[in-house]
């Protein structure tokens, strides 16, 4: 059948060898470690371990940080098979489309193209809002026609995110290498400041705070409509508070801390070796980013007791509640650096799925040009750059992001599946790195990305449904008669 017709790991292979579309391999194992330790720490070691320990955990959210980086770390196992397998740009598109056949690929890139594009987006408002804070302290005001989009505080655009879209789409034009050069010194600010606040945090941590660890489960007020969680709609389960079911609900929320190390894949063609390579790059920036968050988590319960702390920024409440509010600026540096740091990672793996996207013909065949000085998808990395930079400056996206954590874990389940998939139809193919414990590995993989999708609310996935239709739509008008596979047949 048409729609499941599959693209060879070999023809796909040698699409990466054509002088018009081949990316230059700039990239080393340590590049792509600083790469996925760079986009998964953001937001969520400055915010969520506040919210989570307070909401859900108590001071046992570390726990619920590691129980979340063994989901992640199932999910990353897959992966570090398929993109050793299959070094190609595109991720898990490339790697559906050698297993599930072109229309799931499509899908798939569909979805990455939401995830990618809206997490950028996100991500930068985010960025512009610390910023404001970082300037606030220093005296200086901006004013609300230039933070905030058209409806919003008397908002015209958020300039400040706009600007910061455009000037990491500049440099991931200008080369991957570039690129990974400015990460480097970006990320070694942020994780110095995050080493900081853990170190000088353990001075005022006070033992009391830890008791009790696991505190005592209560159940939560159930929320209703379409923002209630799909689970409790269907299975009429009540959210809990506390306990071990706390801590296992947690981890739905924390999960979220860890998305993005899966962008690693996406630079698969830019790697130097990537059968080595990549595995080192997806597992140990996962490792890395584990050991902080669970350090950092168990750092801020300890200064302040978990009823107490903030929702919004606990690190540095909790600086202020023990008399350092100096430290607050600090935090505040960390989080402007990390944020700048994540969107130029997520448009570099969303540039590089609309340019495998691209080349397979599913999308116009123009836009994988690469640019003949950088070795740069350049024209895709500009149009997305242009696009998010809209989203950014102009639309009010809060409600929006969660359909980047859905997008995220359909694309982890797709990867778990095609592995054992590939295993069976493509037994020979060498593979510098196995997947242990197939089929095993990639069933608990699935089972657990279900389990987190099924703690996101209903409309989420009303949403979500509704992006899908919009993008088979696009398939069956475009992507099905001008794929490469249909001209090449026609040609044979």
């Amino acid at each position: 059948m048409e729609l499941f017709r599959t693209k060879t790991v070999e023809q796909s292979i040698r699409d990466t060898e054509e002088p018009e579309h081949r990316l230059r391999r700039d990239l080393s194992a340590l590049d792509l470690v600083i790469f996925g330790v760079g986009v998964i720490v953001g937001t969520g070691i400055f915010v969520l371990t506040g919210q989570v320990a307070k909401e859900k955990a108590g001071p046992a959210v570390a726990i619920s940080f590691v129980l979340a980086a063994v989901v992640c770390g199932l999910a990353a196992l897959c992966y570090a098979e398929f993109s050793s397998t299959v070094p190609v740009a595109g991720s898990a598109y490339t790697f559906s489309y050698a297993t599930l056949g072109e229309f799931p690929a499509w899908i798939i890139g569909w979805d990455l193209i939401l995830e990618l594009a809206l997490g950028a987006a996100v991500v930068a408002v985010g960025w512009s809002g610390y910023l404001d804070s970082l300037l606030s302290s220093a005296g200086l005001h901006l004013p609300n026609a230039v933070l905030n989009p058209p409806g919003e505080n008397g908002g015209v655009v958020n300039f400040p995110a706009v600007l910061i879209v455009l000037a990491v789409t500049g440099l991931l034009v200008a080369g991957v290498k570039v690129s990974s050069r400015v990460n480097a010194v970006v990320v070694t600010i942020k994780v110095a400041i995050v080493l900081l606040v853990i170190v000088a945090g353990l001075f005022f941590v006070k033992g009391g705070n830890y008791h009790p660890f696991i505190p005592e489960s209560k159940s939560n007020a159930s929320v209703g409509g379409a923002a209630a969680p799909l689970m409790q709609v269907l299975f009429g389960i009540t959210p809990v508070s506390y306990g071990w079911l706390g801590i296992f609900a947690a981890v739905a929320i924390v999960f979220f801390a860890y998305i993005g190390f899966d962008i690693v894949a996406t630079a698969a063609e830019e790697a130097r070796r990537p059968q080595r390579d990549l595995p080192i790059g997806l597992i140990g920036s996962l490792v890395i980013t584990a050991v902080l968050y669970a350090a950092v988590s168990l750092v801020v319960v300890g200064m302040q007791h978990y009823t107490e702390l903030s929702d919004k920024a606990p690190l540095a409440d909790a600086f202020k509640a023990v008399g350092h509010p100096a430290f607050a600026t600090v935090i505040s540096i960390g989080a402007v650096a990390g944020l700048t740091t994540v969107v130029l990672i997520l448009l570099l793996g969303q540039s590089r799925v609309f340019f495998a996207m691209s080349r397979d013909g599913l999308l116009p065949g123009w836009l994988a040009a690469v640019h003949p000085r950088f070795g740069t998808p350049y024209r895709s990395t500009l149009i997305m750059g242009c696009i998010v930079a809209v989203l950014a400056g102009l639309i009010p996206l809060a409600k929006l992001a969660e359909l980047v954590n859905i997008g995220t874990l359909f694309a982890f389940l797709v990867v778990s599946i095609g592995v054992v998939l590939l295993r069976r139809t493509r037994p020979d193919l060498p593979r510098a790195f196995r997947t242990p414990f197939v089929p095993y590995v990639p069933i608990l993989s699935v089972l657990a990305c279900l389990f987190v999708m099924l703690n996101l609310p209903v409309e989420t996935w009303y949403r979500f449904l509704a992006w899908m239709v919009i993008g088979a739509v696009l398939y069956f008008t475009y992507g099905r008669t001008h794929s490469r596979l249909v001209r090449v047949r026609t040609e044979v």
